[in-house]
This record gives structure tokens, sequence and C-alpha cells, in this order.
């Protein structure tokens, strides 16, 4: 009982909670930066953000509409014949293609909106809102 009512008063005490503060002068003593295997996220931007959620949904929609392109091909030889089948096979495939060519055309876009206007969204950067020093 009384050890406890020790710890608990040196706990709540002033001097064990100022003791370890700094002092005001010497300003802000917190790093926020990663270290060790994460030092490469204290470089990460909006624009870097941006740009590789953009590479990564027109990389992820090439291989979905190529899967289901392959999956059209299988489905029509697993057919053997049948006409429901092989019209299901044919509307996968047609939409598998008319998929890719609609990521493909975005990607085009994104060339010519770099040809032609000089920004490049696949390696965004996002200007500072901050005044020059």
């Amino acid at each position: 009982m009384m050890v406890s009512l020790a710890v608990s008063l040196f706990l709540v005490s002033p001097v064990a909670t100022l003791a370890a503060t700094p002092p005001p002068e010497a300003g802000p003593t917190i790093n926020l930066k990663p270290g060790g295997a994460f030092t490469v996220l204290g470089n990460l931007t909006a624009g870097s953000i941006v740009s590789g959620s953009i590479k990564l949904i027109l990389v992820v929609a090439a291989l979905l509409f190529f899967f289901m392109l392959v999956v059209g091909g299988i489905q029509w030889i697993v057919s053997g014949g049948d006409k429901a089948g092989s019209e299901n096979a044919r509307k996968r495939i047609t939409s598998a293609l008319v998929g890719l060519a609609i990521v493909f055309a975005a990607w085009a876009i994104v060339a010519l909106v770099k040809a032609l206007f000089d920004i490049d969204i696949l390696n965004l950067i996002v200007p500072s809102l901050q005044p020059p020093v």
C-alpha cells in the first residue's frame, strides 16, 4: 500500500513531469523524418502519390482486360460449337478489346498532353504553396 502511494505521488509530481521538458528556446525536438528502411517515404509528395496511382490504375486495368481476353478465348474453345457459349465468349472478347482500347487511349492522351503542354502526368510535380524564402 505504501509503495503504491509513493510511486503514484512520484508519477504525478510536477518535478517528474517538468524534468523531461526541454527549455522553450530549444525549439521542438520531434524528428518526423522516417529512418532506416522507410527513408524513401520522406520523399513522398502529393504529385508522386497521384502519378503513382495513375500508373497503378493503368497497369491494373490493362492486366484485367488482357485476363478477360484470355478467359473469353478459353470460353470460346471450351464452348465446342454451342451457339450460346460461343456468343457469350464473343461478347466477352469484344468487351475486353474495347476496354483494352480505352486503357491505351487513356495512355495516349497522357502522352499527348505531355507532348503538347509539357505536363507529365505520370511524373507529376505539384508546386509548393509556400512563398520562396
